[in-house]
């Protein structure tokens, strides 16, 4: 099973997200998106169950010349959170990525200011909470982004993926109340992979959705 491109993801995986709803008895969710490439598909969630959309900016930091690989990732100016056994197998250490989390961080807060453009983020406090990505493969920008909106005390919270690998969703289970991933394929390598458009997301198209005049019009 392939996308199109996400927005297909969106409307596949927003199907799910309306029958957990059903079933789990919740209504007046907050959709959350990690950007960039989680925004398109979580215009649509939004759009179909009638929910306000925001960002949760989170940076992956990855492997030194293997950014696309992470080993950890940041919210907000908290700690990184980092995969210790991976750090471990590639002989890593916090210390010798420190350069790396400095530079991630900037390019977080350049992100947050170009897409708030000043306006607060919703408050989660209370709420239900559904974080949306456009897929999972070592779900370490998920697990930050997860552990930072649990400390802000939110009703429940349900990460929302259309792809995803089964073994990082199995393990997420232990941060979120529930884990809804579409498709868990057999064989996964890379989010990419699964869908037939995967042009890397532009801020401009961010800043277009969250202001009503993109997909999420």
């Amino acid at each position: 099973m392939r996308y199109f491109d996400r927005r297909h993801a969106g409307q596949a995986l927003a199907t799910r997200c309306l029958a957990l709803m059903r079933t789990g008895g919740f209504t007046a969710p907050l959709v959350l998106a990690l950007p960039r490439g989680g925004v398109p598909v979580a215009a649509e969630v939004a759009r179909a169950i009638g929910a306000p959309l925001d960002v949760l900016v989170a940076r992956k930091i990855g492997i030194p010349g293997l950014p696309e690989v992470g080993v950890g990732a940041l919210v907000d100016d908290e700690p990184p959170v980092f995969d210790a056994a991976a750090l471990t197998v590639l002989g890593l250490t916090e210390e010798l990525l420190a350069a790396d989390v400095e530079r991630e961080r900037a390019e977080l807060h350049r992100r947050e200011a170009a897409y708030r453009a000043g306006r607060p983020p919703l408050n989660v406090t209370g709420a239900v909470v559904l974080l949306v990505d456009d897929g999972l493969a070592t779900g370490a920008t998920a697990r930050a982004a997860l552990r930072h909106l649990r400390r802000l005390r939110p009703a429940r919270l349900i990460l929302a993926v259309p792809v995803g690998d089964a073994a990082a969703a199995a393990a997420l289970r232990e941060e979120a109340d529930d884990v809804v991933c579409v498709h868990q394929p057999q064989h996964f390598h890379a989010v990419g992979e699964w869908y037939l458009d995967f042009d890397q997301v532009q801020d401009t198209e961010v800043i277009s959705i969250l202001r009503g005049t993109g997909t999420a019009a």
